[in-house]
């Protein structure tokens, strides 16, 4: 997918300042999060240092050392000289076993507790966007729903599914709530892969997403937020069945 084709409000999120706590860390978590979900396009040059230093509001040393960590997960890389700068390099997800292995570090308990919290984002985002959205704002939304409704692999699957939901919180004008679901992305990490591979799930989700754009188009906020709410919980329910047939 080309850069503009990408959600604005969405782009703005991950170029907003970030915390002042562990910025290090934070910027390497905003920007590898913005990386894994594709919200950042494969070899998309990043803004230069000062430039993207001054969006992030953090010194140059402080991103320096950012883009180092980044380069060293693989996320980035540097071309030198005319036209150089810091590209972005999409990852391979790692192999379904490493995934499962991934998921028995969680508990049963820890996983619905991360339902909850990721269905409760979710839910206040539709309902703000059903009341502050225009038609022309859920353009993108539609488009990544329409892209998840023919996407094969579960790879792709899962960056569109993530994708979404950081673009509903960005179509409720949200900066917070874009900057939470963007981090939430980063935890749950690929495990979603894991169930959004089977058709089935996929179409439910589908078509959830479809309801929901529906239901925040014409400013229903209460179904907008109930279907927000199952597009999180039922995945998530997958994914615990999952954890305990291990």
């Amino acid at each position: 997918m080309r850069q503009d084709q990408i959600d604005g409000g969405a782009r703005r999120a991950v170029f907003s300042p970030v915390d002042n706590r562990a910025r290090v860390d934070t910027v390497v978590r905003r920007l590898g999060d913005a990386i894994e979900l594709g919200l950042l396009a494969d070899g998309e040059q990043l803004p230069g240092e000062s430039e993207l230093a001054g969006q992030l509001g953090v010194s140059t040393v402080t991103l320096r050392e950012a883009l180092m960590a980044l380069r060293q997960q693989g996320l980035l890389i540097t071309r030198r000289g005319r036209g150089g700068g810091s590209f972005v390099s999409l990852p391979e997800l790692p192999a379904e076993e490493r995934l499962r292995t991934r998921l028995r570090g969680w508990s049963t308990e820890e996983l619905r507790d991360l339902g909850d919290h990721w269905a409760a984002l979710s839910g206040a985002a539709a309902r703000l966007a059903a009341q502050r959205t225009e038609p022309e704002d859920l353009i993108q939304l539609r488009r990544t729903a329409d892209e998840l409704t023919r996407a094969q692999g579960a790879a792709t699957r899962f960056r569109l599914y993530g994708r979404f939901h950081v673009e509903l919180a960005a179509a409720a004008q949200s900066a917070r709530l874009t900057r939470e679901q963007l981090a939430l992305q980063g935890e749950v990490g690929a495990l979603l892969c894991l169930v959004l591979a089977d058709d089935s799930c996929r179409e439910e989700v589908a078509d959830r997403q479809r309801g929901l754009i529906s239901a925040v188009q014409d400013g229903d906020h209460a179904t907008a937020g109930t279907l927000a709410e199952r597009c999180v919980r039922e995945p998530v329910a997958r994914l615990v069945a999952v954890r305990l047939a291990r």
